[in-house]
């Protein structure tokens, strides 16, 4: 059978709002009459959300499938588990706390029938606390001065993807990597629609503060050299300064004489200097350790459990996402 439409959900302990997420979900896909796939993609949930998507499977075998993860390895991960398995000539991505309403899934539809291969989405009047979108804002202005992806809300999951950009995807290696922002790379008619955002309906977010930042950091180090070439100009600008300091300081010693008024002022200047130096080191760090894991090649997923058409639970615990 030919699928038009696949919506991969990652999930991850959200068994409060995923009775009312079926019932929305399923209600909206049947509403656009064309053939669709669901494909839940539990990543490594502790609560009862795995149990409820076998339930969910039991009455929907025909057009759900369930990938069950064997430990949790994040969100962008566990959307490339989903990726793997999709079939749909148009895939859409989705999350599971219904902040982005299923009945929106329709304007995506018809964007990519208009013939944009990438769709991505704006909340309009978000619903998270203010300093989600403060820092959203500020996080979206480094990263477009930092590399080429323009992705005005990058953390509005709800997104469309072609098939063409799917294959893509799903042919890199990357350990670490930002799905909406490493499909952007490989688009030729990205659009941005805007779309609805409700709160939480329960639970709790999954995306503190810190794992935000670090989200951001990924993106600058994961597709741009940027703050490498940053740290280079800054480089070589502080040694010309430095320099240019050495030889103010040699000619005042040698008109005014000896004095020591001025040390507290080189230790501060050292301290900045250092601080500049640890955090350069730091970012080059952070590349070296992708190269580390990228070297290794592990498995970025390891799959435990798949629900397919079959009906039954099949056991692959050598499947991974390499």
């Amino acid at each position: 059978m030919t699928v038009k439409l696949s919506v991969v959900v990652p999930v991850f302990n959200e068994e409060a709002v995923l009775p009312l997420l079926f019932e929305r979900l399923y209600d909206a896909l049947y509403e656009l009459h064309l053939t669709f796939e669901v494909i839940f993609v539990d990543d490594g949930s502790q609560d009862r959300s795995a149990a409820l998507l076998r339930e969910q499977f039991s009455h929907h075998p025909d057009c759900t499938r369930v990938v069950v993860l064997a430990r949790n390895v994040g969100q962008h991960i566990a959307i490339l588990a989903g990726f793997n398995r999709s079939r749909g000539e148009y895939v859409i991505t989705l999350d599971s706390d219904l902040q982005n309403p299923p009945e929106e899934i329709h304007k995506l539809i018809t964007a990519m029938d208009d013939g944009a291969d990438y769709v991505g989405t704006v909340r309009a009047q978000r619903r998270d606390p203010w300093w989600r979108g403060a820092a959203s804002r500020l996080m979206n202005r480094v990263r477009e001065r930092t590399t080429r992806i323009h992705i005005t809300d990058q953390g509005c999951m709800l997104r469309g993807y072609h098939r063409r950009l799917v294959d893509a995807v799903n042919s890199c290696t990357e350990t670490n990597t930002y799905i909406p922002a490493l499909a952007y790379t490989f688009a030729g008619s990205p659009v941005e629609i805007e779309v609805e955002h409700a709160a939480r309906q329960a639970g709790q977010s999954k995306y503190s503060l810190y794992r935000l930042l670090r989200l951001n950091f990924d993106l600058m180090t994961g597709f741009s050299l940027a703050p490498l070439q940053f740290f280079s100009v800054a480089g070589s600008a502080i040694a010309v300064l430095s320099l240019l300091f050495v030889i103010f300081l040699a000619v005042r010693r040698l008109i005014v004489g000896p004095e020591a008024e001025g040390l507290f002022t080189l230790f501060g200047i050292m301290f900045f200097l250092i601080g500049v130096l640890l955090l350069g080191v730091g970012i080059l760090g952070e590349y070296i350790g992708r190269i580390y894991e990228q070297v290794r090649q592990r498995p970025r997923y390891t799959v435990a459990a798949v629900l397919e058409a079959d009906g039954v639970a099949t056991r692959q615990p050598a499947e991974d996402g390499s």
